[in-house]
């Protein structure tokens, strides 16, 4: 192998990959990284063979496992009682493998279909002219993420939960908590026993949310254990950043490409594909990982059982093997949706088309209503923030 490139690295433009990326690219379908330890890892590059791997049982998803790789000290280095709580929510859904995780994805896979999310557009769509008319209300310029794209998807995401309105600053407050700081431990039994006494309430006065879907399969007396009450929890606390994410920074792209704009500004027809295409152009998260549990054969290469695998998805988006121009935005792109930015597989996020819906509408409604909607200042004097693999805008100043 040849030396390889330190993983992750930031990027130097918020929806471009990192520059040193870049020889990685070149090496398909597969090339070795370093981890800030020294250690070694695989990155997968191709497309097709990631969406082979990823479906591949010999590679897990078990965050448990003492081999897991670490992308930063930082995360390594807390790895104890606090970690170990948060562990349990992480690890409920998208850290378990094999018959314990088809079993939690199949109680909740009813609540997430297209057509359920479907009948939510109403909701959806009056939450974002809510958020409108504040935003516009309060006069320009302003900054979209906590004026918009913040609140949209989070408050779309509590509804279809069955998270009541008056809780939604308290739960996302501890949630926050739950993911970064000291309090993790003391906001990971608080969420627990929030959850459990809402359980308790919905027995009492059922809705029609993904909670009370549950309760209802469950039968009114049936038993809702700690884990999955984690897996509501991880549902609720973690599906909505990346949502509110891509709202911003696709906003941000989309006014520094006026051609790409005004067809959608004509079109709005166009707004699913759009919505894919973002998705797979921005790929806010820089990687998936997973770990080997036995010796796979991969174009020539073999990865061994304990090697850490990283799917850098900015990198997997962007195959010009699929993609023709696989780096320019395109809506008439037939391969607008063969993107990796959601999963794929069993792991395959279970919010996607909630996300997806949110998105279109959040997008479209935007441009509808605010049609001299520009950038407030320069692009470059935008700041952003790669956290922990993820491409975070920090603000987002507009005027219109």
């Amino acid at each position: 192998m040849t030396e390889s490139v330190v993983f992750p690295q930031d990027r130097t433009c918020p929806y471009q990959p990192a520059p040193a990326y870049l020889t990685l690219a070149e090496q398909k379908p597969l090339a070795q990284v370093s981890l800030y330890d020294g250690r070694r890892v695989w990155a997968i590059t191709s497309r097709d063979v990631a969406r082979r791997l990823l479906v591949d049982p010999r590679i897990s998803s078990d965050r448990t496992n003492p081999a897991w790789p670490m992308m930063f000290a930082k995360i390594a280095a807390t790895v104890g009682d606090v970690e170990q709580k948060v562990m349990k929510v992480v690890t409920a859904l998208v850290g378990v493998d094999g018959p314990v995780h088809n079993a939690r994805r199949k109680l909740l896979i009813p609540s997430f279909t297209t057509r359920r999310i479907n009948a939510m557009r109403p909701q959806i769509q009056a939450i974002v002219d809510r958020q409108l008319d504040e935003l516009v209300a309060a006069g320009s310029p302003a900054d979209l993420i906590p004026a918009f794209a913040g609140p949209v998807p989070l408050i779309a995401l509590y509804r279809l939960m069955g998270i009541p309105e008056g809780d939604h600053e308290y739960f996302e407050k501890k949630s926050y908590q739950l993911a970064a700081g000291p309090d993790a431990n003391a906001a990971y039994d608080e969420l627990m026993g929030y959850m459990a006494e809402l359980i308790a309430d919905r027995r009492r006065h059922p809705g029609d949310s993904v909670l009370d879907d549950l309760l209802a399969e469950r039968g009114s007396k049936g038993e809702v254990g700690e884990d999955l009450i984690s897996t509501l929890v991880l549902q609720v606390a973690g599906g909505h950043g990346t949502t509110g994410t891509m709202i911003s920074l696709s906003t941000f792209v989309l006014l520094q490409n006026p051609e790409r704009l005004a067809e959608l500004r004509a079109d709005p027809s166009l707004l699913p594909t759009a919505v894919d295409e973002l998705l797979r152009v921005l790929s806010i998260p820089d990687g998936v990982t997973r770990l080997a549990v036995d010796d796979i054969e991969v174009e020539g290469a073999t990865i061994r059982k304990g090697d850490g695998v990283f799917f850098i998805t900015s990198l997997i988006n962007r195959d010009g093997a699929v993609h023709e121009a696989p780096d320019t935005l395109g809506w008439h792109r037939t391969t607008a949706r063969d993107h990796v930015s959601f999963g794929f597989g069993a792991h395959q996020c279970l919010g996607q088309n909630l996300a997806r819906i949110t998105m279109e509408i959040a997008l479209g409604t935007l441009l509808e209503r605010l049609p001299g909607l520009r950038l407030a200042v320069p692009a470059e004097e935008i700041p952003f923030n790669p956290t922990a693999g993820f491409q975070v805008l920090d603000e987002l100043p507009v005027a219109w």
